[in-house]
């Protein structure tokens, strides 16, 4: 398979989860990938000794998304390694649930950081790496900012600012020759969910499968294989999209 052939990829958040999915997903697809992480180096080391062993290319970058010199060095050592840039995925995120009366400053400016401010952030040095090319960006946002659930209002309003960016940006990128597009996903099973309270059996767990037609939760490679789609010339005409990746799920 070759859809992303000597493409370079930047993941953010890629040490575990959806991101190391679509790092694998990408690399195998053909494309060099920078595996970036904020404080997983263990973890995102092993997703880059997988993709070599399987014969792809990649490199492990820390970085703080939401700190302006750690992005920086992220774009910089992405250009020393590969030469430039082709496509951006912005997945790492803040995932705390709690509910109005639990939310600290703290929190939102946590959240909203790394949520908004880390996007904002990456794509302003993606558009300097994609140069007169063009590039690609894929924002992994949620279900969560169309169906926002109880309890994550601050996670589901960072979810939307987001997708308000990828439509905005749509319009005032595609001169450039940029495509940007966020995938939302449904009730998927990482780590971040299982942090976050929902473990295989749960309530929670049972709530999201009811509210999903396709009888189950999803895997991260489920959200991969769409991103890969978007990524490759196949999409080449699709910007400013919102795309549920979500078995179907519908409304709380």
């Amino acid at each position: 398979m070759s859809r992303l052939k000597n493409k370079v990829a930047v993941v953010t958040g890629a040490s575990k989860g959806i991101g190391a999915a679509i790092s694998k997903h990408f690399a195998a697809a053909g494309a060099k990938v920078v595996v970036n992480y904020a404080s997983s180096k263990e973890s995102a080391d092993k997703v880059v000794k997988e993709i070599t062993d399987n014969g792809g290319t990649a490199i492990a970058v820390q970085a703080d998304v939401s700190n302006e010199a750690d992005v920086t060095r992220l774009f910089e050592e992405t250009a020393k390694a590969f030469g430039g840039l082709d496509i951006l995925v912005n997945n790492a995120v803040a995932q705390g649930y709690a509910p109005i009366e639990g939310i600290s400053v703290a929190a939102f400016h946590q959240s909203f950081n790394v949520n908004v401010l880390g996007p904002i952030l990456t794509i302003q040095a993606a558009l300097k790496l994609f140069d007169n090319k063009g590039g690609n960006v894929i924002n992994i946002s949620s279900g969560a900012s169309k169906m926002p659930l109880p309890g994550a209002s601050l996670y589901s309003a960072t979810k939307a600012a987001l997708d308000a960016f990828t439509i905005a940006l749509s319009k005032e990128l595609g001169t450039q020759n940029v495509c940007i597009n966020s995938i939302l996903p449904g009730a998927t099973e990482t780590e971040g969910a299982t942090a976050a309270g929902v473990t295989a059996g749960s309530d929670y767990e049972k709530m999201f499968i009811e509210k999903t037609p396709l009888g189950r939760r999803g895997q991260p490679e489920d959200i991969a294989k769409a991103a890969v789609f978007l990524a490759s010339d196949d999409a080449a005409w699709i910007t400013g999209e919102q795309i549920s990746v979500s078995g179907g799920m519908y409304g709380f």
